[in-house]
């Protein structure tokens, strides 16, 4: 989908504390390998923040740094994994309530998993397109990860999951960056990778608590097969990247900047990196192993962490790429059209 009219106005992040895991491992919390394994040298806690509550100071912040000229809000999408706080409940109109009260304007929460972020902006990207009406769209995501239903270090070999809100502001207005496409792709036949051989239940870890994401991917990759789930991955990784840079009308060596889900060296070495031929210190990675997996949030958490260190530079293209759960992949390329940082100062 080309998307030339769509701009960045804003981005935020609120991340929890960081939480060494050399320190886990002494503390009993994690299996002493996992930093070997993943690479991962810390991880985003918020002992004390729901996920929701997370989500709508990002929010908050991301209104505040779009500024008094921003179109007026036309939509909210919510994203996330997990549990936001309560039960039965709108998370999305708690953070438009907190962020854009005055907003008069659905207010969606979504749930395509780790892909959520991406997903909400592609969301915002049709919805926008089809209003004639000048207006922006308030994109947020925010995951929690904790006992008793959910061990960040264990519950899924090979990614520890950290804690996080995040936010963006999207107009048809202008912006800092412009969202040149968006494209996604989906592997619905791999939605069993995440439910395995358990039976369907009526309510939340019947099965088993904590969560045990590797037992129900073994089994799934055992009746599937190995070659065609790998198949299936390559595929959607590289058609919705290939889209992506068809429709923005740039080649893979334009891209100074790859944002990538935050996942363990291993996977993203084998999803990413030697795939796509990408040097690790062109990508995200260097900062996402400070973090950890954020659930839906990597790519908006990783485009802010760049924009807040000054690394983007007007000119400069950025690809920004998701995958989720489902399986569902969603790629982004965006050109740096001003300084981030003088813009939220202007």
């Amino acid at each position: 989908m080309q998307t030339p009219a769509l701009f960045v106005a804003s981005t935020a992040a609120n991340l929890g504390a960081r939480l060494r895991l050399a320190d886990a491992v002494r503390a009993g919390r994690c299996p002493p390998q996992v930093e070997s394994s993943t690479g991962v040298v810390s991880v985003a806690v918020s002992d004390d923040r729901s996920a929701a509550e997370l989500g709508a100071q990002s929010a908050d912040r991301a209104m505040d740094l779009a500024g008094s000229t921003c179109p007026p809000i036309r939509l909210s999408v919510h994203a996330g994994v997990g549990y936001q706080g309560h039960d039965l409940w709108a998370t999305a109109s708690y953070v438009q309530r907190c962020a854009a009260p005055e907003a008069n304007a659905p207010a969606y929460e979504i749930r395509q998993q780790s892909n959520g972020g991406l997903g909400a902006v592609h969301l915002a990207a049709w919805a926008l397109h089809a209003d004639a009406e000048p207006g922006a769209a308030l994109i947020s995501t925010a995951d929690t990860f904790g006992p008793p239903s959910f061990d960040r270090f264990a519950s899924d070999t090979g990614t520890v999951y950290g804690d996080a809100g995040t936010a963006a502001v999207l107009t048809k207005g202008g912006g800092w960056g412009q969202i040149l496409s968006v494209a996604t792709a989906s592997a619905p036949q791999l939605e069993g990778m995440h439910r395995g051989h358990d039976p369907f239940a009526r309510v939340p870890f019947t099965h088993r608590s904590p969560m045990d994401l590797t037992k129900l991917q073994r089994e799934f990759v055992a009746d599937f097969g190995l070659a065609g789930v790998l198949s299936a991955v390559v595929a959607g990784t590289q058609e919705s990247l290939d889209r992506a840079l068809k429709d923005a009308g740039v080649c893979r060596e334009d891209i100074a900047w790859w944002v990538l889900p935050n996942l363990g060296r291993r996977r993203l070495e084998a999803g990413y990196l030697r795939p796509w031929e990408l040097e690790p210190e062109r990508t995200t990675w260097p900062w996402g192993r400070t973090v950890g997996h954020l659930g839906a949030g990597d790519q908006l958490a990783g485009l802010n962490h760049l924009a807040v260190e000054g690394r983007l530079r007007p000119g400069q293209l950025c690809v920004l790429a998701g995958v989720g759960a489902g399986f569902g992949w969603t790629t982004a390329v965006v050109r740096i059209t001003a300084d981030p940082i003088r813009a939220a100062e202007t």
